[in-house]
This record gives structure tokens, sequence and C-alpha cells, in this order.
């Protein structure tokens, strides 16, 4: 099998073909779009051009594995206590990206909430502490 090579090129200088296929992925992925037949007409190409080329280009979005964090918690089943946990991450301007939460077992569930930390207006530890402060928060780990 042969190995496929890429190439992270400057936008400034990829043909404008390329964008538009770009665009019309974009416009398919947001929902804008309902076909790859109106995603292209709206990015104003062919549907052949679509096609020759939305499996050869991908928009390059960087290294945002820094941008995020997952806390892991164990918390009380009483009323109220995953919602003040949501309540701390707004408040520290966290974008919570997913939340899983276990069925409670003798009281205390599990809850694993991804979140989006590059926008927040406190430290990592700031937020760890407010959560560790909160009634009904068992244990906190932030990673």
């Amino acid at each position: 099998m042969e190995k496929i090579n890429f190439y992270l090129i400057n936008a400034s200088i990829v043909p404008d073909i390329y964008k538009k296929v770009i665009k019309a992925k974009s416009l398919l992925a947001s929902g804008e779009a309902k076909s790859a037949s109106q995603a292209a007409k709206m990015a104003d190409i062919s549907r052949s051009a679509y096609y020759k080329y939305k499996d050869a280009i991908f928009e390059y979005h960087g290294d945002d594995s820094n941008d995020t964090a997952t806390i892991n918690a164990k918390l009380m089943d009483n009323a109220g206590v995953l919602s003040s946990l949501m309540a701390e991450l707004y408040k520290a301007g966290a974008n919570v990206l997913s939340v899983n939460q276990s069925v409670p077992i003798h009281s205390v569930a599990d809850v694993s909430v991804t979140v989006r930390i590059a926008e927040m207006a406190i430290s990592k530890k700031e937020l760890l502490n407010s959560i560790e402060k909160i009634d009904g928060v068992n244990s906190v780990v932030l990673s």
C-alpha cells in the first residue's frame, strides 16, 4: 500500500477551488447545506469539483489539545449538585463539551465533564478549588 503524504500549506497561496471545497464541507457539517449539491452551489463550485477534492483536502485547526480538560468527580445523589458544578464552570468561563454521569451507586455518582478552558477567567487550580467547595462534591480530579 502506498504511503499517503500530507502538506501544510499557507491558505493565502492555495487555489480558490480548494478553499471553496473547504467551505462546502463546512456548510454540510454545520447543516447550513442539506446536500452535497446544495453545498457545492452555495460555495460556487461544481458538484464534480466538490466530489473530486472532498476526501483530499482538509482544514487545519492546529493543536488545540491544551485547550481542553476533563473533570472527573464523585457527586452525592442530591438535587442540584450537578447543576452547581455546571454553574461553577459557567462562572469560570469554561465551555462544556460533554457530560457523562453514571447511575448513582450507594448515593454517589461518577461524573466526567470535558470542557474547553482556553477562555477561562481563572486558573485550573482555582477552578478545582471552587469545585471542591461545592456541597455534595466528594472528590474531584482535573486532567
